[in-house]
């Protein structure tokens, strides 16, 4: 074997060194991208791609059309299907990693008919996505890697990834590719070319979309597409050939996390942002106002009327879009009105209006009289009491 010893690496039109040498074997590197045009940092174009925040809860009975779990992630039905799935925020997960998304069904599909599908999702914003510069003869190659793994019931089955992306009039482009799953954590990584014809569109709505195919009916499986195109075979949810039937076992178990999107034809190591900065990026899309920690304060608000408390609230980062009220824990007496007499109390129920991106305005009616124009603390008196707040895409 050779060694060279140089100083420095320059190349041969410019002006200072790309790389230069130290006496203790170390090097210094004028850097300014990796992986064919990607980022330094903040690569990875997933949030909570480690499955670290779950704000509504670690536990979800998923059994409606398409409900939120852990924080940016969603469990879908489509095509009619009805069954019910546990999902959680489980401990299990690959060296590196402390959390992982986990799904197991509790009812049993034992055969997926017509279009029907069931799948995990995450979206992005359009105008998150415009550095892969679709729609131009530069587009750039997208490498999506994760870490997935099965329990033993469902061993070395077959499910698909899929990419979909949405162009400026709404329209759906999207690739494919099957994925086998083991008892064992394994890290999956694919890499498609860009789509040079159609554009991301470029604004705060759904721009690209990532899924994670367990079940698929048979009119939505088809080969594996490995450049964007409309649709594959005309159908919008594609499965590719082989596909298993997540749904055939209530044993069954699938276990994601590691996920990562980013520019280049190379998978790097996944990026773990700081605690703080990932947390202000879900709460972009989803904010639970209280804690379960006790009393907590929701605002100083103020008698609208004998029978209406009036709160504005601020939220801790500006929302994606005008957010709607989506869930909140209400029970007896789970909410105190104080102010001058005795206090006055609310079960919840609370109604938003005047929102926009920066805060909003609640109100509700308590079990007793107040006076109209004095100001009111009102607090959370109950650990389960809590408003959600929710912009997702």
């Amino acid at each position: 074997m050779s060694t060279l010893k140089v100083d420095a690496i320059r190349h041969n039109s410019a002006t200072s060194d790309a790389i230069t040498t130290a006496s203790d074997g170390t090097c210094t590197a004028n850097l300014t991208s990796i992986n064919g045009g990607g980022r330094l940092s903040h690569r990875n174009k997933i949030i909570n791609g480690a499955m670290i925040f779950s704000q509504r809860g670690t536990s979800f009975d998923v059994n409606t059309s398409s409900d939120y779990t852990l924080d940016r992630f969603q469990l879908v039905h489509s095509g009619g299907i009805t069954y019910d799935a546990t999902v959680t925020q489980d401990s299990s997960a690959p060296e590196g990693f402390r959390k992982s998304l986990k799904i197991s069904p509790d009812t049993v599909e034992t055969s997926m008919s017509d279009s029907e599908n069931a799948m995990i999702q995450t979206k992005l914003e359009g105008q998150d996505c415009q550095d892969f510069a679709f729609g131009t003869s530069s587009a750039k190659k997208v490498t999506i890697s994760f870490y997935a793994k099965s329990g033993s019931q469902n061993n070395n089955h077959q499910y698909t990834l899929q990419i979909r992306k949405y162009d400026d009039s709404n329209n759906r482009n999207m690739v494919n590719r099957a994925f086998t799953v083991t008892t064992s954590w394994q890290r999956y990584i694919m890499t498609f070319d860009g789509d040079t014809a159609e554009n991301i569109r470029n604004d705060n709505a759904t721009g690209m979309q990532i899924a994670w195919h367990l079940a698929t009916g048979p009119n939505d499986i088809h080969g594996a597409s490995t450049t964007f195109g409309r649709t594959v075979n005309n159908s919008l949810y594609s499965g590719v050939t082989g596909q298993s039937n997540f749904l055939d076992n209530t044993n069954n178990e699938f276990y994601l996390t590691g996920v990562q999107l980013e520019v280049g034809d190379t998978a790097t190591t996944f990026e773990h942002r700081g605690y703080g900065e990932e947390l202000v990026r879900c709460l972009r899309y989803y904010w639970r106002h209280g804690r379960g920690s006790g009393t907590t304060s929701v605002g100083i608000g103020m008698g609208w009327a004998s029978n209406e408390v009036d709160v504005p609230i601020t939220f801790p980062v500006p929302m994606r879009s005008e957010p709607q009220l989506s869930d909140q824990g209400t029970g007896n007496n789970y909410f105190q009105v104080e102010g001058a007499g005795n206090p006055a109390y609310i079960d919840g129920n609370w109604t938003v209006q005047f929102a926009n991106t920066y805060g909003c305005n609640i109100y509700a009616a308590p079990d007793s009289s107040v006076t109209a124009g004095n100001a009111y603390h009102i607090t959370m008196r109950n650990s389960a009491a809590y408003i959600g707040f929710q912009a997702e895409l």
